[in-house]
């Protein structure tokens, strides 16, 4: 019996591959490497590397290290690159998983958890967000991944595959040796690490004029040991025999672009200069996901909800990691 973890190099996957290594779970890893790092998974822990579309692959992996449980964290995760190029998240995303659900149908493993996002709520009409607020997704990404919850849904339905999909953004910080790493960055806290750093001279805000307190956007940002350890909680709902769910993650505290970037300057000592730009396409103004339903069903607890803690981790690793996985200071 063991845990198949797709997306396993990636960031958020690699947490939590090493978060079930460490509490003695048999884990296997599968990656295309495409944006995830092969030293982000520890050397005994399998390792193979393909195409989600190659379902060939995945059968016999399921098949030989007698998986039982998925957690599948394979995506494409741009908003603004999904805007740009909606058919490589189609693809990728959709495809990709219709593939994966496939392989679990025809080798019988009949649970898995999924890495959803508050995306697919788009808009939110109030905040924080419950499980209960209307999904429309602005984006090509929140929709590809609403689809795959849909998707899930049908494959109970029709074939008593048990999911839980955790809805979550704006994962950040690290731990020692392991930490954030894509090509190129998109995310807010490395960038404006960066610029500490002296990688780039400036951080630019994308939109000074939504209906926030300061203009900017606002975001519910979570340390990726929580993440992790509520995607172990997550596997251990399901093998517990417990019905599918759609659950959120957040601390339920929203923080503006311009306030994130002031924690940044208190924790680096560095002044770092800041620019506005107009909005992004897809950018909703408000993402703040309420975790009450994570806290009652799998007794979820954030022990990293401050602010100035998630970005003093996520320093530490950007610090001593200027080059990411590839390069040490």
């Amino acid at each position: 019996m063991s845990v198949l973890v797709t997306g396993g190099a990636g960031y958020i996957g690699s947490f939590t591959v090493e978060a079930l290594r460490r509490r003695g779970d048999a884990v296997i890893v599968f990656d295309n490497l495409s944006t995830g790092h092969r030293r982000a998974v520890a050397p005994d822990v399998p390792f193979h590397q393909g195409e989600l579309t190659d379902r060939e692959l995945l059968r016999r992996i399921m098949r030989e290290h007698a998986v039982t449980q998925v957690v599948h964290f394979a995506a494409s995760i741009s908003v603004p690159e999904s805007v740009q190029h909606p058919e490589q998240y189609i693809q990728n995303n959709v495809v990709g998983t219709f593939s994966l659900l496939e392989a679990m149908r025809e080798q019988g493993v009949g649970q898995i958890v999924f890495s959803s996002t508050a995306a697919v709520y788009g808009e939110p009409r109030q905040t924080p967000i419950e499980e209960s607020h209307p999904t429309a997704p602005t984006n090509p990404y929140g929709l590809t991944k609403r689809f795959i919850e849909q998707m899930l849904e049908s494959y109970e339905v029709a074939h008593g595959l048990r999911h839980v999909a955790l809805r979550y953004f704006n994962a950040c910080g690290g731990a020692p040796g392991r930490g954030e790493d894509h090509h190129p960055e998109s995310h807010l806290i490395p960038l404006v690490l960066q610029v500490a750093l002296g990688q780039r001279e400036t951080i630019i805000i994308f939109g000074d004029d939504y209906p926030t307190r300061d203009g900017t956007c606002v975001r519910d940002y979570i340390h990726i040991d929580d993440l992790a350890q509520a995607h172990l909680l997550a596997l251990d709902y399901l093998k517990n025999g417990q019905p599918s769910r759609k659950i959120n993650l957040g601390n339920g505290e929203g923080t503006t672009v311009r306030e994130l970037i002031d924690v940044a300057r208190q924790v680096t000592g560095h002044p770092i200069p800041a620019r506005t730009a107009p909005r992004r396409a897809g950018d909703p103004s408000t993402l703040i996901a309420s975790s009450q339903l994570a806290r009652q069903v799998l007794s979820w607890q954030p022990q990293y909800p401050e602010l100035r803690t998630i970005v003093d981790s996520a320093w530490q690793w950007h610090r001593t990691h200027p080059g990411g996985y590839e390069e040490e200071s």
